[in-house]
């Protein structure tokens, strides 16, 4: 390989960003509930209400961040950048316009870059939750983000 990327490894806990629009955050819990099981063996965080409910309803342990609308997206995308965040699952309200959607398709984005699989509906939740690859390590490949500023810097 050369160094254009660099190999990261997703480990055998995950540690999985769980977020949902209003209208979908009933689909999410009953989603949590289904998959208990699993998603007890993985470091659970969440954006502001969604995270409260999942903990409430399902007893799994979720750290919470801000609301989605109050900058909660956003810090889940830094977690993401920061390596902390691996696996996002949103269930996001397509029928519904959301004031923050900057906001979501930031995470979305950040989410591409890096590479991280993410889950936009329960159909892809259960395809990811109930893969192979979700009770070991995979490594993947990420730009070499170093390499990218030290040639951008050295050509300005």
């Amino acid at each position: 390989m050369n160094n254009e990327y660099v190999t990261f490894t997703i480990g055998k806990k995950k540690h999985i960003a769980l977020i949902a629009h209003d209208n979908e955050k009933p689909k999410l819990i009953q989603w949590c509930k289904e998959n208990y099981d699993i998603l007890k063996e993985h470091s659970l965080y969440g954006t502001g209400t969604t995270a409260r409910l999942i903990a409430d309803k399902t007893g799994l342990t979720v750290k919470g961040y801000n609301s989605g609308p109050l900058g909660g997206d956003q810090q889940i995308g830094a977690k993401i950048v920061e390596g902390v965040i691996d696996f996002v699952v949103f269930f996001s309200d397509p029928l519904t316009a959301q004031p923050h959607d900057p906001d979501v398709k930031a995470l979305m984005r950040i989410a591409q870059v890096y590479d991280i699989p993410m889950a936009i509906n329960k159909a892809t939740a259960d395809f990811l939750v109930h893969s192979q690859f979700m009770s070991g390590e995979y490594d993947h490949e990420v730009i070499n983000f170093k390499k990218n500023i030290q040639e951008r810097a050295e050509s300005m």
